[in-house]
């Protein structure tokens, strides 16, 4: 009996102890130089950041910097400024806002949309101006090449810049709005360069009908080499080469008629300074004053004209001037003739009168005796 009251006293401390584990459970002592395995504490679910997908939001926001992009491309902020800052201002703010939760990041994605859907409105309301501000530039630069004639000895160049022009149109019209710019600028650039062949042609033609080679031999020569050498590169399709030779042939026929008008200038001056010293000393000032003035008043705005750089409006005052004072000249001369003649007249018919009164005077005294 003594041997079975321990026992039992073992079993019901040994079940109270067991509750006792179920209902508040304690860690056991730890063994002498056992190290204790520290566990992470698991975190409530409602303190644990979410697991936000971001896909969603960098395509919104890649839609939106699409978008802009393109209008920024077809010059939609110089189109619609007003417009175009209220759009930037929601774009910016889309950058701004807190990404911490899913309703945030839907948020900031239709955010991100909207902007999109905005810049699209501006970017409609601008691609059709953009267009006619291209199509403006393009034709007023193809008038101005048609203008200088050069295309009547080339038709084959202007028809090439053309063909661009209509594959622009094209494009635009099919809503290929990136390859429609990049097409129109080829064109205009076509243009440009034709436009750049006619001013070197120009100032060829300028120089041959003056005759002005004949004053700078050395640079008109070489700029024929380079401008020859400039059609043929252009002709091969190296077309900024031949831009590049072209502006040098065009720096050195400008300067051939530089130097060219500078001397005949100079020569026309003194020719008209001389005329006038001549008019001058026949006293055409006041025997053809008319004349004398306007020969006068050509020679000094002509000299304006000189001082300023006006070179050929000069030449053409100055040979003109020169032409009116030998017109002053002359008609003094004339003038002066014909009073000799009149007085020489007068003076035989004074001659005559004094020898028909002696002969009547010599009558009558014969008759009286």
């Amino acid at each position: 009996m003594k041997k079975i009251v321990p026992v039992l006293i073992l079993l019901i401390l040994t079940a109270l102890i067991s509750v006792s584990c179920k209902s508040t459970p304690e860690a056991p002592p730890p063994e002498p130089h056992q190290k204790i395995e520290e566990k992470p504490e698991t975190q409530p679910a409602l303190d644990r950041p979410e697991q936000i997908n971001t896909d969603l939001i960098n395509e919104s926001k890649a839609r939106a910097e699409a978008a802009r992009q393109r209008a920024v491309d077809f010059e939609s902020p110089a189109y619609f400024p007003s417009e175009w800052e209220a759009a930037e201002a929601g774009f910016n703010l889309t950058k701004e806002m807190p990404l911490t939760n899913t309703i945030q990041a839907q948020n900031a994605a239709a955010a991100a949309d909207s902007s999109a859907e905005l810049y699209n409105e501006i970017f409609n309301k601008t691609v059709s101006l953009y267009a006619q501000a291209r199509e403006d530039e393009i034709l007023a630069t193809r008038e101005k090449l048609i203008n200088t004639g050069f295309t009547e000895y080339f038709p084959e160049y202007l028809v090439n810049a053309d063909n661009l022009t209509l594959s622009a149109l094209d494009q635009y019209e099919a809503e290929d709005y990136y390859t429609a710019k990049e097409t129109a600028e080829k064109a205009l650039k076509e243009y440009e360069t034709l436009l750049l062949g006619a001013d070197v042609f120009l100032a060829r033609q300028d120089i041959m009908n003056q005759n002005f080679s004949k004053y700078d031999k050395e640079n008109f020569s070489k700029a024929d080499e380079v401008a020859e050498s400039a059609v043929a590169e252009y002709e091969s399709g190296n077309k900024e080469k031949a831009i590049e030779q072209a502006q040098e042939a065009l720096l050195r026929y400008n300067l051939v008629l530089s130097n060219a008008w500078t001397t005949y200038l100079e020569e026309l001056q003194i020719s008209a300074t001389n005329e006038r010293e001549l008019a001058l000393a026949e006293r055409a000032n006041i025997s053809s004053r008319d004349i004398f003035n306007g020969a006068e008043t050509l020679y000094i705005q002509a000299g304006a004209d000189a001082a300023s750089g006006d070179f050929r409006s000069a030449s053409q005052k100055y040979a003109e001037a020169g032409t009116r004072f030998i017109q002053a000249k002359q008609d003094t001369i004339n003038k002066r003739r014909i009073a000799a003649t009149a007085i020489k007249k007068a003076e035989e018919k004074i001659e005559e009168s004094g020898e028909t009164l002696t002969e009547a005077e010599r009558v009558i005294e014969g008759g009286s005796k």
